[in-house]
């Protein structure tokens, strides 16, 4: 049986190490998912580097979110990496769904066999047209977006290879691998941030300058382009909707 809406549970893998950014970005996946955020557990995997794959086993998802503080290149260095791919193994292999951003994309890559390297020379960090691929017209939460449609995208390390028995939704000019789902299971990676508008773009690039802008003037040219994002963001809601609660 279906839950409805305010009956769903949610467990949301959270990889922030700073109060701010955790609590916004908790608020950022509540609002846009029009959920509650007492629906959501947190699991922060600062706090709790290791934790069972089966701890998910009572919810209706797991979300996971982005991360400025870690790197899934360096598990030696963040020892939770091990225990976040185990984690998604588990949700694969048991068809649960996932709703994976940032740096959940690229733990679900390498966790599920594909290739992420260091790239900063590619690096984004703003605004930018993603396009589709021809199997996002047949996904039910991409076949009504309109191609190109806006994204926040912020990273520096990124996909060379998705993993096997998966299939591309998205890219961009400079990133190749920006969205994909597991062929039938419900498991979607995002490369860019579905959970974050312009507005919450310019707060966390202001927080975050010295951790990723380099340039004189490069702040400023960010907060010069700022878009609305409302399709990005609806990816969210689509997910709970369409995946969740199975409404179309």
């Amino acid at each position: 049986m279906t839950p409805s809406r305010s009956k769903l549970r949610i467990l949301y893998l959270q990889i922030r190490n700073d109060d701010v950014t955790c609590a916004e970005e908790l608020r950022e996946f509540a609002y846009h998912s029009q959920l509650n955020q007492t629906q959501f557990t947190i699991l922060n995997v600062f706090d709790t580097p290791e934790f069972c794959d089966r701890c998910v086993d009572t919810y209706d998802a797991l979300f996971i979110g982005g991360s400025s503080d870690a790197s899934v290149l360096k598990p030696d260095q963040y020892p939770f990496v091990h225990s976040a791919k185990q984690l998604i193994r588990h949700c694969v292999d048991y068809t649960i769904p996932v709703f994976a951003s940032c740096f959940g994309f690229q733990l679900g890559v390498e966790a599920l066999g594909g290739k992420v390297i260091d790239d900063p020379k590619q690096m984004e960090m703003g605004i930018y047209p993603m396009q589709l691929t021809d199997e996002a017209y047949q996904d039910p939460l991409f076949a009504d977006i309109p191609n190109p449609f806006l994204v926040v995208s912020g990273h520096k390390e990124r996909a060379t290879e998705l993993p096997p028995q998966t299939k591309l939704l998205a890219f961009t000019e400079r990133c190749p691998y920006h969205a994909f789902k597991v062929i039938d299971k419900p498991f979607y990676g995002f490369q860019f941030h579905p959970e974050v508008d312009h507005h919450d773009l310019a707060a966390r690039i202001t927080r975050y300058q010295d951790r990723y802008l380099e340039t004189d003037g490069a702040l400023q040219a960010i907060l010069d382009n700022l878009h609305p994002t409302p399709e990005s963001n609806r990816l969210i809601l689509k997910f709970v909707d369409r995946i969740l609660l199975q409404k179309r």
